[in-house]
């Protein structure tokens, strides 16, 4: 357990520069995001009352400025999907970045005295904290932003909003906070899956190469398969035969076969297969 936390925490130094970066500019073009929304707002109150419209008819046909008006902004969005397709990319880049160079790392990585199912699981592990840091801080964001927007805004034209109800003005955010535990345990233990199963298929094509890019597109498939066939079978077979609490038992069930399909393929690859 201790070198397998020791590889997560390399895992996360490796990625925190860039991690920081990240941070910062989601922070920094919100906080833009809401400046330039706020005083367009302001500015539109202004000009409409300098013809002659009251504020009580300007609120009237315009509505209150409220975070909502933040959310769907291009400065509100685009750094959390810059920070989504970062991850995304990282998800190949933290293994194929060990085999590059003109001393393959994976080499040295693979024969450190450890299991190397443990580098499997803590590149999987450091990718799914770093997820969960990005959604946390972006709550921390959330907070800033609309006090920063109380100082722009006066409250007579402001309508003012929760947190869960900012996060409700976003559509995105629903997925990623849930509002249940139940809900977010599915929504990430799905994204852990999937992260587990293109780990597999790396490791395929690191084995096999061209061939393996077959096998592994075919392995991603069987897994979604697999892991979807409780819902295929209630759409195409057993129409509406299962309750949703069965569905959803079948589901988990699924899941975990998945899960459990991955790691000891990766594992096999890794001690059989795997060349560095």
């Amino acid at each position: 357990m201790n070198r397998y936390l020791k590889l997560v925490n390399f895992e996360l130094s490796r990625f925190f520069k860039i991690y920081l970066v990240l941070i910062g500019l989601t922070l920094v073009l919100q906080l833009i995001g809401v400046v330039i929304g706020a005083n367009g707002y302001m500015g539109e109150l202004e000009e409409v009352m300098k013809g002659g419209t009251t504020q009580a008819e300007f609120l009237m046909e315009r509505g209150a400025f409220s975070f909502a008006d933040i959310t769907r902004g291009f400065w509100f969005f685009a750094p959390i999907a810059l920070s989504a397709a970062s991850i995304f990319i990282y998800i190949f880049f933290i293994w194929y970045r060990d085999w590059f160079g003109k001393n393959t790392f994976a080499y040295r990585l693979f024969m450190l005295p450890t299991a190397r199912i443990n580098v499997f699981l803590a590149k999987a592990t450091s990718i799914f904290l770093m997820v969960l840091g990005l959604i946390a801080l972006q709550l921390v964001f959330l907070s800033i932003e609309r006090s920063l927007m109380n100082v722009l805004v006066p409250s007579e034209v402001r309508l003012d909003l929760t947190i869960a109800q900012m996060i409700n003005s976003f559509d995105n955010f629903q997925v990623l906070y849930p509002d249940s535990f139940i809900q977010f345990m599915i929504n990430y233990g799905i994204g852990f899956m999937a992260v587990l199963v293109v780990f597999t298929a790396i490791l395929m094509e690191r084995s096999f190469r061209w061939k393996g890019i077959l096998l592994g597109a075919l392995f991603a498939g069987l897994a979604a398969v697999v892991f979807l066939s409780p819902f295929l079978v209630q759409a195409f077979v057993l129409k509406e035969f299962f309750y949703p609490i069965e569905l959803f038992i079948l589901a988990v069930i699924t899941g975990l076969i998945v899960i459990a399909g991955t790691i000891w393929t990766s594992n096999y690859l890794l001690n059989k297969k795997i060349r560095v």
